[in-house]
């Protein structure tokens, strides 16, 4: 629709403010909108594609997409003084598997399917998984996808690397500042390269020294201290309620769509949702919601507004569990101990478990909505080689509803928060 001149021009006049007349402004935020909206249905296209692709894939996953918030791109364009055609994160994709070995074989598996694509081919690849970033210690697989013209960042990561990439952006949302962006105090920054190194070494299958524990604690304390200390420090210490999970899904329930947009609103004054809404799966019209959304709830007056899509609600909180809210606690930063805690957990239920055991929660099977065995295991389930395995395993964890009869199946309901654990 524009030149890529035309289009460099606006995103610096509007990351820079160099506006030559109030014509020149609206001009400027016009292309910016009908650049940006461009990136939304050909990553809606390429989420479609993948999670197709993914019914084939042996090991457990989670995949969302955003759209790249328009505060954090005129940042970045100030930040490392790029173009805005340029950038190749605008439209992005996620995806989360248990270990750092599986984002390998989803690496693979992903290849195999592209090359046989006409209209999507890999333009790029950058491994930050060795020796993470150097300002902030961030590991991921990243491969920059093309469809359309358009670039796709598809960020690939294990358990362990996404849950440091929420803790920082949870400690963000605390401290008050940017910390994925090398904002904020250094001994605050230092602490979380520090956590992703040990993070690293622990998926390499290298236990940390009692020394390197006594150097990470030491760094938590002081930038703890620093977090203590700063002017969101002592301000955020709220809970969201669990609810805001029961009404979304049953938003979901009654749109009975495979796939969702949703803009939410999130207040980083009090570390609470102001509205998560769902909204209309066509590009032109999502996209027209979400611009209008932005300029309602500024990022200067503290807030952040999100265009987040996936098959599931649930899905959604995991792949962006830090805007679920800033939990309650005595610390803010938490040690390695109970940063790994989690993972363990994961570990006791086979793969194929989990799978099974995310596919009962996403279809929500849980008490008198049964499901019978054989459409589980014939139709929702047929990807899981081992079923009958995987069933037994579920019902060893007490996870299953035991006043079933045989012939039928459903997760306990009092089993919720421990069927969230194992996810």
């Amino acid at each position: 629709m524009y030149s890529k001149t035309k289009i460099d021009n606006s995103g610096k006049a509007l990351s820079k403010g160099g506006f030559k007349s109030d014509d020149h402004e609206i001009e400027s935020e016009i292309v910016f909108d009908d650049y940006r909206r461009a990136h939304l249905k050909p990553l809606t296209d390429v989420t479609y594609q993948i999670q197709e692709w993914l019914a084939g894939f042996d090991k457990n996953f989670y995949i969302a997409q955003r759209l790249k918030r328009r505060p954090q791109i005129l940042r970045k364009m100030k930040r490392f003084s790029v173009r805005l055609t340029q950038l190749q994160d605008i439209a992005g994709n996620r995806v989360i598997v248990d270990k750092n070995s599986d984002v390998d074989a989803l690496r693979g598996f992903l290849l195999d399917r592209i090359k046989k694509e006409k209209d999507l081919r890999l333009y790029r690849e950058t491994d930050y998984r060795i020796y993470g970033r150097d300002d902030t210690g961030y590991r991921a697989l990243h491969m920059i996808l093309e469809r359309e013209g358009i670039k796709i960042e598809l960020q690939l990561r294990s358990a362990a690397q996404h849950h440091w990439a929420e803790s920082i952006e949870r400690t963000s949302v605390i401290y008050g500042f940017h910390l994925k962006e090398n904002e904020g105090d250094k001994n605050v920054l230092n602490y979380f390269k520090s956590l992703s190194k040990l993070f690293y070494m622990l998926e390499c299958g290298r236990e940390p020294s009692a020394q390197e524990k006594m150097e990470l604690d030491e760094r938590r304390e002081i930038a703890e201290q620093v977090i203590t200390e700063s002017r969101r420090g002592k301000i955020l210490f709220g809970r969201v309620n669990e609810d805001i999970m029961h009404t979304l899904e049953q938003v979901e329930r009654s749109r009975q769509s495979s796939f969702n947009n949703w803009v939410l609103i999130f207040d980083w004054n009090s570390g609470q949702f102001v509205t998560w809404d769902a909204i209309s799966k066509d590009p032109v019209e999502a996209y027209d919601s979400y611009s209008r959304v932005e300029h309602q709830y500024a990022e200067s007056d503290g807030f952040e507004v999100v265009l987040v899509g996936s098959s599931s609600v649930a899905m959604i909180r995991r792949t962006h569990s830090h805007y679920f809210g800033v939990d309650g606690y005595d610390a803010i930063l938490q040690s390695l101990e109970q940063s790994i805690s989690g993972f363990s957990t994961r570990r006791r239920l086979s793969p194929e478990a989990r799978r099974l055991l995310h596919t009962l929660s996403r279809k929500k099977f849980w008490g008198r909505n049964t499901v019978s065995y054989s459409t589980l295991r014939n139709h929702y389930c047929k990807s899981i080689r081992d079923f009958e395995g995987a069933v037994a395993d579920l019902k060893d964890h007490d996870l299953i509803d035991e006043a079933n009869n045989s012939e039928v199946i459903s997760l306990r309901p009092s089993a919720h928060e421990l069927v969230n654990e194992y996810l």
